[in-house]
């Protein structure tokens, strides 16, 4: 698969940012404790999914000290449409215990912190820190994984190296850059039966066959 010269990835950057410039994320939150558990949560589940699920969970358990006396069983019994909710209850409560234990109850707003929380990998506290502080960082979900593969931006087989690639082609606006893509992802360059005729990148496009992920 063709490679994005240096100058299509100028223009690739500027246009997401033209037409982005204003986006979220669409995961319904009021502070910091509920975005890491929104963004948690939404591993492998809608934003959709997520934003039903979560007023009642924060109803009965609006802030770290309340989540980290929880019933696993109550708490599976809340998130249990969304998916691995088995796994997803146990790592909440642990997070729960180690901001209450650790942090003081108060969520720390710094990557290499909010790893150490159950349930938190590199994405998800990227994600928080893009979405909460608004810092220059990348954050590859399916839909940036697909979206820069199907532009030439990346070849990488993980999300993880993806990142590290779209962090170095596009150095600034990064913030920006992840939740256009997660838009365009989601609602254009979709894995099956992409919007081609909405596109605005089609000049860039590589391929829309293969990454249907």
């Amino acid at each position: 698969m063709k490679k994005a010269t240096k100058e299509e990835i100028k223009e690739i950057h500027d246009l997401f940012i033209e037409k982005y410039s204003d986006a979220v994320t669409e995961l319904t939150y009021k502070n910091a404790y509920e975005l890491v558990i929104a963004v948690a949560l939404s591993a492998q589940c809608t934003d959709v999914r997520v934003n039903l699920i979560t007023p009642s969970l924060f109803k009965k358990y609006p802030d770290p000290e309340a989540l980290e006396k929880a019933d696993i069983e109550d708490v599976k019994s809340i998130i249990n449409s969304c998916s691995f909710f088995n796994n997803k209850a146990k790592n909440i409560i642990a997070m729960a215990k180690r901001v209450v234990g650790v942090y003081g109850g108060k969520i720390p707003m710094d990557e290499k912190e909010l790893i150490t929380l159950a349930g938190v990998g590199q994405k998800t506290a990227n994600v928080v820190m893009i979405e909460y502080t608004g810092a220059n960082l990348m954050a590859v979900d399916t839909h940036v994984f697909r979206v820069s593969h199907r532009l030439g931006l990346s070849d990488d087989k993980t999300a993880t190296k993806t990142e590290a690639t779209l962090v170095k082609k596009f150095k600034n606006n990064l913030r920006t850059l992840h939740q256009g893509m997660v838009l365009f992802g989601r609602y254009i360059c979709k894995a099956k039966n992409p919007k081609c005729d909405e596109c605005f990148l089609t000049q860039y496009c590589k391929t829309k066959e293969s990454f249907k992920v």
